[in-house]
């Protein structure tokens, strides 16, 4: 999280790759390190021999939550606060777009979130075609479906 604020994009992606317990289980060989289930987060991952890279205190922990923060909140960037949702991603470079869908409430939202190359410090967010003031969006309890659209990049500017 604390490099995601810092923006260093490469380093924030490198440390989720190493925690992800998806990772732990892509071989015979890391499952039979790893030693627990590789679609729950682990608590601790241990390094003292004889037991390096096993995982521990699984179902047991509040780290599932905090890796649901880091990834929605801190990598695709997207903070309801209040009735206001923002989208300030820090996604790696190589990524040219994703897509989600977003539930408030009744109401679903439809994002597209698409990178242009270059220096990242403007972002314009879109809602049914019609660009907004801020990088954030007004929620709306309405029961309807919106499209949303985010652009990031430097030829913005332009």
């Amino acid at each position: 999280m604390a490099f995601a604020k810092l923006d260093d994009r490469a380093r924030a992606w490198e440390l989720l790759d190493m925690i992800n317990p998806v990772n732990h289980g892509s071989s015979p060989h890391s499952i039979e390190i790893y030693k627990v289930e590789p679609y729950v987060m682990a608590a601790d991952v241990y390094a003292v021999s004889p037991h390096i890279g096993r995982g521990g205190w699984t179902w047991y922990t509040g780290s599932s939550g905090w890796m649901y923060r880091l990834i929605v909140e801190s990598l695709l960037g997207l903070k309801l606060e209040g009735d206001k949702l923002s989208i300030t991603p820090c996604l790696p470079e190589a990524w040219n777009q994703f897509k989600l869908t977003y539930r408030y409430k009744q109401t679903t939202y439809h994002i597209t979130v698409t990178q242009k190359q270059g220096v990242r410090t403007y972002a314009e967010v879109f809602v049914a075609g019609i660009k907004q003031d801020m990088p954030r969006i007004s929620m709306v309890e309405d029961g309807q479906e919106h499209v949303v659209e985010v652009v990031i990049g430097a030829d913005l500017l332009a």
